[in-house]
């Protein structure tokens, strides 16, 4: 695997959206919302490029003191799914220098996504934290008209993270 991973720039923006589109599963934001992360969270964001053809991403935010990434969306194109893409891009962000005081990963994930659901709690397993998942939004809580509907988000908090 001649995988790459760094932080984001701009100029990946669009790749990041069209990539979050065609996987069907992520709720797709804005092109705006990747351009910005792309432009202003780049430090705590990652993404996997192999011969140049964007692979994967992670968008994530860390609390003012640091300590805590909040993991917004993993995407992996579905021809690079297999790979361990997802792990080894959620691993490399949290070893990177912007990472190095994180102590604890959160997380949003829906009950039925049993792909992010293993993902982070292998993440936990090989960072030897424990996990906690408890509701976060109801169904109920998301804006939408009858008829419409958004499956409740658990949160998923694991620490302490341990570092070698």
């Amino acid at each position: 695997m001649n995988v790459a991973f760094r932080n984001p720039v701009v100029g990946d923006g669009a790749a990041l959206w069209r990539l979050a589109r065609d996987t069907g599963a992520l709720d797709l934001n804005s092109a705006y919302y990747y351009l910005a992360f792309c432009a202003r969270f780049a430090r705590s964001s990652i993404v996997a490029k192999e011969d140049g053809r964007l692979l994967g991403f992670v968008t994530g935010l860390l609390d003012p003191d640091d300590t805590t990434l909040f993991v917004w969306q993993v995407g992996v194109d579905a021809a690079a799914r297999g790979r361990r893409i997802a792990s080894g891009m959620l691993d490399a962000l949290l070893e990177s220098e912007a990472c190095r005081r994180v102590r604890r990963l959160e997380t949003t994930v829906t009950p039925s996504n049993q792909a992010s659901l293993a993902l982070f709690r292998a993440l936990a397993r090989r960072w030897g934290a424990d996990i906690e998942e408890s509701v976060f939004l109801r169904s109920d809580d998301f804006p939408y008209s009858e008829g419409e509907n958004h499956e409740e988000e658990w949160l998923l908090s694991i620490g302490p993270l341990r570092r070698s």
